[in-house]
């Protein structure tokens, strides 16, 4: 806050900045010298060329130092002339700092020009390595290289390579043989069909990234559970089982149970869409307070559809739901059939249930765009509610 307040000042954005704290603009000045360890040419770097706010420029400069522009200078041209916009450039840096003093010509150009002969894009290759920085810290020779040799033996063709990495930018970190390796000859000896594999390491790549030990175990959790090896839905709930820590799951488990759920339903709903366990514990609530206690639907309902818990609260469900409920008390619409009224894109939806009633079709739309805009606001005052 003291930070946010030191920019506003020193940027004439506040007319009582010197009422503000009694601060003076040379207090603050010294403020963000002492804070930043007197390395001033560095914040400024860090604020001016690379495009971080003053609060995260000082919290970089504890990480990185330098008192001339050439090395930095020198990384932000190649990152540049490799399609680095600035925003990721910025976003990169935030990451990780030290990135500016690295050696620019021998040690980031020679990674980008591997992946760049490999058939990345530019775009691709600048959105894979500034959500992962960590990337040019890796050895070319030792780590990615031969992450890229192991992959292209499961990913053909080897676009999909490139395609794992931009779901999992952080892919290549991990030891090819030692994890991957293990993983995978793990799942064939289940059963797993190899085309399974490789579709299941293109799309949902951090799945596979787990220790040995603890991969096994999620394989004999997931058999246990009733998935079946052989079928590509095993996959995703390997998949939705490793993207949260055991304590997390059991939370959620007893969230479920809360809202009135049965280990049968409990179970029922993962074997039907696993990931419906990623969604926050609030969203799961509102979802389900509004199906339930607004639109008079069964729990029951939700068991069978977990997919609804994905839904967009705002965009989809709190807007075609009271809408829905209006075109019943009118008349419009003789029952509520969830399918048809949740599935569809808008595009179907309004044809089906506004334009189709062409002698009320513009008073319904109007009616429709109605409750989207009091949609904006319910999962804020959905929050307020589960909070309060």
């Amino acid at each position: 806050m003291f930070l946010s307040l030191c920019e506003t000042i020193l940027h004439g954005r506040s007319t009582q900045s010197h009422k503000l704290l009694g601060l003076s603009q040379s207090l603050i000045l010294r403020y963000i010298s002492s804070s930043s360890n007197e390395h001033s040419f560095t914040v400024s770097y860090l604020k001016n060329k690379c495009g971080l706010s003053l609060e995260s420029s000082l919290r970089a400069s504890k990480s990185v130092h330098f008192e001339t522009p050439e090395k930095p200078d020198c990384v932000m041209g190649v990152l540049k002339n490799h399609g680095f916009s600035k925003p990721q450039i910025t976003r990169l840096i935030e990451k990780r700092p030290q990135v500016l003093t690295s050696d620019a010509k021998g040690i980031i150009l020679p990674k980008l020009e591997f992946l760049i002969s490999k058939g990345v894009s530019m775009p691709d290759l600048a959105y894979i390595c500034s959500c992962n920085p960590s990337l040019f810290t890796l050895s070319l020779e030792n780590q990615i290289i031969p992450s890229y040799d192991f992959l292209s033996t499961v990913l053909k063709p080897e676009e999909k390579i490139f395609r794992a990495m931009k779901r999992y930018p952080r892919l290549m970190g991990y030891n090819p043989y030692y994890i991957l390796s293990s993983n995978i000859n793990t799942l064939l000896d289940n059963g797993v069909a190899e085309c399974n594999i490789a579709s299941a390491l293109c799309s949902l790549p951090s799945t596979f990234v787990r220790s040995p030990n603890k991969f096994k175990g999620m394989v004999e959790e997931a058999k246990d559970m009733g998935f079946n090896p052989s079928k590509p839905m095993f996959m995703v709930a390997l998949y939705a089982m490793s993207s949260m820590s055991k304590l997390t799951w059991k939370r959620k488990i007893e969230l479920l149970k809360k809202l009135g759920w049965s280990d049968e339903e409990i179970l029922e709903a993962f074997r039907r869409y696993p990931t419906f366990v990623r969604v926050s514990a609030d969203k799961i609530v509102m979802t389900t307070d509004f199906l339930v206690n607004k639109m008079g639907l069964s729990s029951s309902v939700i068991v069978k559809r977990p997919r609804l818990l994905l839904m967009s609260i705002e965009k989809k469900i709190v807007p075609r739901g009271l809408f829905a409920l209006d075109l019943l008390s009118r008349g419009v619409i003789k029952r509520i059939n969830l399918h048809a009224l949740l599935g569809p894109s808008d595009h179907v939806f309004i044809e089906h249930f506004i334009n189709r009633h062409k002698l009320e079709a513009s008073q319904l739309l109007k009616l429709y765009h109605e409750k989207l805009d009091l949609s904006k606001n319910w999962r804020m005052d959905g929050h307020k509610l589960l909070h309060s």
